[in-house]
């Protein structure tokens, strides 16, 4: 897929991941496979922090697609924070194996997140801002 292909479909993804962060985390963490998303023993009040959190991201995501150009770093920052969070959960996966079925769901998730919007932010700049504006 070549640069211009790969932008394209950058608005799709943040859409659908805006989405997932919103509707789906919370499904995923309750009922889906509370194991792989949420702590045993749960920790409510961390965990409504982590939603609320991922809501927001979420929203913003959502928001983001409508001007890429104009949020390259929220969206680098959504690449970042995703492999930080799932290397510190490999981390502590490797360490304390009583914990590997609790963070296995989320490292797999965080690195296909960040290795989708790694894969299709452009690596130039200007080719990101003349797609916008045409866009527009």
């Amino acid at each position: 897929m070549d640069g211009t292909a790969r932008v394209k479909c950058l608005p799709i993804a943040l859409k659908a991941i805006g989405l997932f962060y919103i509707f789906g985390v919370y499904p995923m963490m309750l009922w889906a496979w509370p194991t792989g998303w949420g702590k045993i023993p749960p920790y409510h009040e961390f965990q409504l922090i982590g939603l609320a959190l991922y809501a927001t991201l979420g929203v913003y995501l959502i928001l983001a697609g409508r001007n890429l150009a104009a949020n390259i770093g929220l969206i680098w920052f959504t690449i970042s924070v995703n492999l930080v969070c799932g290397t510190t959960m490999l981390v502590m996966m490797v360490a304390n194996r009583v914990e590997m079925v609790n963070w296995a769901g989320n490292i797999s998730v965080q690195y296909l997140i960040a290795g989708i919007l790694w894969y299709l932010m452009p690596r130039n700049v200007k080719l990101l801002q003349r797609l916008d504006s045409e866009s527009k």
